[in-house]
């Protein structure tokens, strides 16, 4: 199974290498004198390291947002009561069966009516707020002792220091998992860059990927030049996924 997985990006790492007229040799993988040459030529030539700075950018600051809007939201739907608290919790949960393709054409005409098509705001606002989030933070304050909870109303703790001295730090491990889990999928995020932006200097590496495959004369695809870009755009996602790989399995576990 693993060798399945590692084998697509073996291949591609091999055929980044190579030249144009190699990669179309099949039975060629080994890798080739290119390697330099394909890289510079994708990172500069064209702009992709742009696209790889607008990419971590989102991710950043749609990760931010997220955090502090579903931390907030959990911790209201948790140690809060007021009126339509469980309808609102399964509203939230009902997003999650609205997936952004159903989602994109009502979006598009929002930002289109407040101006903030082809712009950084139109770009990561849709992405802000996350039914997933919320759900597993909601999971995690659930589990927190109730003696905390009363230690902390004895001591006179507001409810934003209660936030930040008690909760977050309890709750580092499913903050870490959380955070891994939204880079990645902000920074693989394609169709809404795609819709929303127009400007190329303002796109991210996963359209980038697209561009570069159109490059070619007459339909011909420098897929050496492909296969660098998406070495490249993996390698975040990549460092992300091994550095919090512990945090992820006891986000999707659960628990701490």
């Amino acid at each position: 199974m693993i060798s399945v997985l590692i084998l697509p990006i073996a291949l591609a790492a091999v055929y980044s290498t190579q030249t144009t007229n190699a990669v179309y040799q099949i039975t060629n993988v080994f890798p080739g004198s290119a390697l330099v040459e394909n890289y510079t030529t994708v990172l500069f030539e064209y702009n992709f390291g742009q696209y790889m700075w607008n990419s971590f950018v989102m991710a950043t600051v749609v990760i931010v947002g997220k955090l502090v809007f579903s931390l907030l939201a959990a911790t209201a739907l948790v140690y809060y009561d007021f009126r339509f608290q469980s309808l609102i919790f399964y509203a939230i949960l009902f997003t999650l069966l609205m997936p952004l393709p159903v989602r994109i054409v009502p979006l598009y005409q929002l930002m289109a009516d407040i101006g903030w098509l082809n712009s950084f705001a139109g770009l990561t606002s849709p992405f802000i707020a996350s039914a997933t989030a919320v759900f597993l933070f909601r999971q995690q304050f659930r589990s927190i002792p109730a003696s905390v909870v009363e230690t902390a109303k004895l001591d006179g703790i507001g409810p934003i220091q209660f936030l930040i001295n008690v909760l977050i730090p309890m709750s580092k491990g499913m903050i870490a998992g959380v955070t891994a889990i939204m880079f990645i999928s902000t920074w693989n995020a394609y169709l809404w860059p795609l819709v929303a932006i127009i400007d190329r200097t303002n796109q991210v590496a996963q359209v980038g990927l697209r561009y570069i495959q159109g490059t070619g004369a007459e339909g011909f695809v420098q897929w050496n030049l492909v296969m660098a870009a998406g070495i490249l755009v993996l390698i975040p996602p990549l460092i992300v996924l091994l550095v919090a790989r512990r945090y992820l399995l006891s986000t999707l576990g659960g628990g701490e």
